[in-house]
């Protein structure tokens, strides 16, 4: 998407006010824009748009409603919304919003538009960058964000195993980096929970690998949950569960993501990124519940349920990538429901055992607005895995500690990393907020790359 930033010696003055500042606010202004605003009923609630007229018509300057500094609650996207409301033209900050650098991401944020099937008018608004923002750093954020909900809100049919490998490849010809992938009988014989998961559709699956950087830097692997879609297997999903599992793949897009903003930025590391990508159909071939396979790390897996398949595939990768024993390891996935009921769409948790990288990633997800919560990997629970027949179950009876049992599930593949994280996101906005359209979401990934920048810069 091109840059939302410009710069103009004209442009369109947006005045941030709250409902304390309002009365001062409306003394500045000239008294036929002040009774423009009394007549409008402009009263800067948060999220208030009123554009006054300049006396030949045109806009002299927008108000735009922000939360009072002492408010409970306060959302620094709140100006993502100015694309959507703003007639053309370019615009500046004539003050501060309560973050001059998120209200600009918000900004470049909120102008996305998924626009492959129908036409979508693009908003026509450009900024200024406010003073002391640097607009490269805010349009690598954003470039990432908009190629993780480009790929997500694609649908299945355009966006299988093979269309997911192509965007990997692109991604990689782009910086250079290399790119290889395991299909057929070598995924069989190497990584066998990745292909018992996608051997019934006629779509194959397959493991995308990424390398990237100098050799000799610290090594930083992703591997991202590449379920292009989610039908559930035989332990088939209702109709409303898989309405949106397009987004199966929302873990592989964010590690995407957050992979081309590590790039674009240069960071000092060896980079690697694992997408296990595949479909999780139904056919006579499927796997089935009781089933059992060996993993790539030995471990043998039996089925306790089909549609727990994502820890499945990101088994086998983390096995792979632990191999090399990285100095840090992450993966994302939409991997359970639980994480939802626990702490909705928007709060994805993550789970370490490394105390001074949770601590770096709650504070980068509060610095950059992109929340995370920290959750137990609670060793009592490890019991829960066990099977009567195979090492451990992927999916465990009872309906307690989803969330943190796939956790469990998924540390058992994981001994030599340095340090490892697991992200279980959603991936998914279900209705729009500032910033955010109803859709594909990137979720976590600007977080990571915040605690990256200050490792590896």
């Amino acid at each position: 998407m091109p840059s939302v930033f410009a710069t103009s010696s004209t442009a369109i003055p947006i005045t941030f006010v709250t409902k304390s500042s309002w009365d001062q606010v409306a003394e500045t202004l000239p008294p036929a824009q002040r009774q423009f605003a009394t007549a409008s009923a402009f009263a800067a609630k948060p999220g208030g748009y009123l554009a006054l007229p300049a006396p030949d018509g045109a806009i002299a300057q927008v108000l735009f409603g922000l939360e009072d500094d002492g408010a409970r609650s306060r959302d620094p996207f709140r100006p993502g919304a100015l694309p959507g409301l703003l007639p053309p033209g370019t615009y500046r900050f004539a003050n501060a919003p309560h973050d001059a650098r998120l209200a600009a991401l918000a900004f470049a944020l909120g102008s996305y538009r998924f626009a492959r099937y129908r036409k979508a008018d693009s908003p026509n608004v450009r900024l200024v960058p406010p003073e002391g923002v640097d607009p490269v750093e805010i349009n690598r954020m954003a470039d990432a964000a908009m190629l993780a909900r480009d790929l997500i809100n694609t649908p299945s049919n355009d966006m299988g195993p093979a269309e997911l490998a192509a965007a990997a490849q692109d991604l990689a010809a782009e910086f250079g980096a290399s790119f290889t992938y395991t299909i057929g009988e070598d995924l069989k014989a190497n990584f066998p929970l990745i292909y018992a998961v996608g051997m019934a559709s006629d779509r194959a699956p397959r493991l995308i690998d990424i390398v990237w950087g100098d050799p000799s830097h610290p090594k930083v692997t992703l591997v991202g949950k590449g379920v292009c879609f989610d039908t559930g297997g035989l332990d088939l999903k209702p109709s409303s569960g898989m309405l949106i599992m397009k987004k199966d793949m929302g873990g592989a897009a964010n590690v995407l993501a957050l992979a081309r903003m590590v790039m674009d930025a240069k960071l000092k590391v060896r980079l690697r990124v694992l997408i296990p990508a595949v479909e999780n159909a139904v056919a006579g071939n499927a796997f089935r519940p009781l089933d059992i396979f060996t993993s790539r790390k030995g471990i043998t897996v039996e089925i306790g349920n089909t549609d727990a398949e994502g820890r499945l595939v990101l088994a086998d990768a983390l096995a792979l990538a632990d191999e090399e024993t990285p100095e840090l390891l992450i993966d994302l996935g939409t991997l359970t429901g639980a994480a939802r009921v626990a702490l909705g769409p928007d709060l994805p948790p993550f789970y370490t055992n490394d105390e001074t990288l949770a601590a770096d990633v709650a504070r980068c997800a509060a610095k950059e607005n992109d929340p995370m919560w920290r959750m137990p990997l609670w060793p009592p629970y490890d019991a829960w895995l066990d099977s009567k027949t195979a090492t451990i179950t992927n999916a465990p009876s009872g309906g307690f500690a989803g969330s943190i049992t796939c956790a469990l599930f998924l540390q058992r593949f994981v001994e030599q990393a340095r340090s490892w994280l697991h992200v279980d996101i959603y991936g998914w906005t279900p209705s729009a907020k500032p910033a955010r359209p109803e859709g594909g979401e990137c979720q976590a990934a600007r977080a990571i790359y915040a605690l990256l920048s200050e490792r590896y810069a």
